[in-house]
């Protein structure tokens, strides 16, 4: 006897269709793909400058992805520490690529003045075409943003100068 797939069996949603549906895109050279089923979408995107999208909704069987969230310190090095007074320091919590803002055209996540919460979204950090949002972890004002906008960036790297609150 044969049994046939249920709906969920057959998912787009499911880790290895979508590693299926990467591979075609690469083969096929498609820079898009928008699928819908039910009241679920998934759209994947690669190339150009902008920022890969994944816009869908979750589905029981999956965890919600990991945000990375950074460590705050006081110091960052002995040298630095004597201009530092009573500023902590965002850090990235990965090795990629620091970005200041979601879209080339869109505005940064944050600048010099704002004032941030433990939970605000102060960049992304692309590490193997995972973004990852970096959340302040810290209530206070930005003093720096020590990082230029799609640079390179190493694990406890500071990325911001915060004056805590």
């Amino acid at each position: 006897m044969v049994k046939e797939k249920s709906l969920d069996d057959q998912s787009v949603f499911d880790v290895e269709k979508i590693r299926e549906l990467i591979e075609m895109m690469k083969e096929h050279e498609l820079n898009e793909v928008d699928l819908r089923q039910s009241d679920r979408r998934i759209r994947l995107r690669r190339g150009g400058n902008e920022i890969p999208s994944f816009v869908g909704y979750p589905q029981q069987a999956v965890a919600p992805p990991q945000v990375a969230t950074p460590e705050v310190v006081s110091e960052v090095n002995p040298a630095e520490s004597a201009d530092d007074g009573n500023f902590e320091h965002i850090l990235s919590p990965t090795v990629g690529t620091f970005y200041a803002k979601a879209k080339p055209d869109s505005p940064d996540f944050v600048k010099v003045g704002d004032t941030v919460e433990p939970d605000t979204i102060v960049c992304l950090v692309e590490a193997m075409k995972m973004f990852n949002e970096i959340p302040a972890g810290i209530s206070g004002t930005v003093v720096a943003c020590l990082v230029k906008n799609e640079e390179p960036v190493d694990v406890d790297r500071p990325l911001f100068k915060i004056a805590p609150h």
